[in-house]
């Protein structure tokens, strides 16, 4: 892994693939000691996906609104979106992320970019709401069983009194009507989606059914 400067994002730096990463080697077996029980998940940590940098700009250009927040960022990945809220100004970061190699890339892209955040590794989502005063979903709605399970964890933060904000690119599940336009930013889909060319994503606050 290289550590980077994000495409457009230079004030973040990330570990990022590069072609001699090996990362295939994460989804095949090591010698016959493959754990079969695990099911191995792809590097999605390994790369800036479209959703999480259109947030993370969104916050760096617009630091009040996360400056003295409790924030939690939900599929965490690389971290780069708790990254942006830490340096904005965020009371608190909280980074949930339930692949094993995901946190340890948010422990060291956290290092790399000087700021701390708690970081959680585990599946939150059929639990209560977080302790925070708002939660950033970036790239959450890329599969149809993840929106499923993500959608109504986000709903029982909005019942809880809990701002949500969503960054992505337009991917397939997207709940459209639960979503009210923030900001828009052309950024690259450097995870693969799109060939890294410059697409325009978006920040969305979620809401209530019926309020969009």
């Amino acid at each position: 892994m290289r550590l980077l400067p994000v495409p457009s994002l230079p004030e973040i730096r990330l570990y990022a693939a590069h072609p001699g990463s090996g990362l295939r080697r994460l989804l095949e077996p090591d010698d016959g000691k493959y754990d079969r029980s695990a099911e191995p998940q792809p590097p999605y940590w390994a790369y800036a996906w479209a959703g999480g940098a259109v947030l993370a700009r969104y916050i760096l250009d617009r630091p009040s609104s996360v400056a003295g927040r409790r924030v939690l960022d939900l599929g965490a990945g690389s971290g780069l979106v708790a990254i942006a809220a830490a340096k904005a100004g965020a009371s608190e970061v909280i980074a949930a992320e339930i692949d094993r190699n995901g946190i340890v890339a948010l422990g060291l892209n956290a290092a790399a970019n000087g700021v701390a955040m708690t970081i959680i590794g585990e599946d939150i989502t059929n639990g209560p709401p977080p302790g925070v005063d708002l939660v950033l979903a970036g790239d959450v709605f890329y599969g149809r069983a993840v929106a499923r399970r993500v959608i109504p964890f986000l709903d029982r933060c909005l019942g809880a009194g809990i701002d949500v904000m969503v960054g992505d690119p337009g991917r397939a599940w997207l709940p459209r009507r639960r979503l009210r336009l923030l900001g828009e930013y052309q950024v690259p889909d450097v995870g693969g989606n799109g060939g890294g060319e410059p697409k325009p994503s978006g920040v969305f606050a979620f809401v209530p059914k019926g309020a969009g």
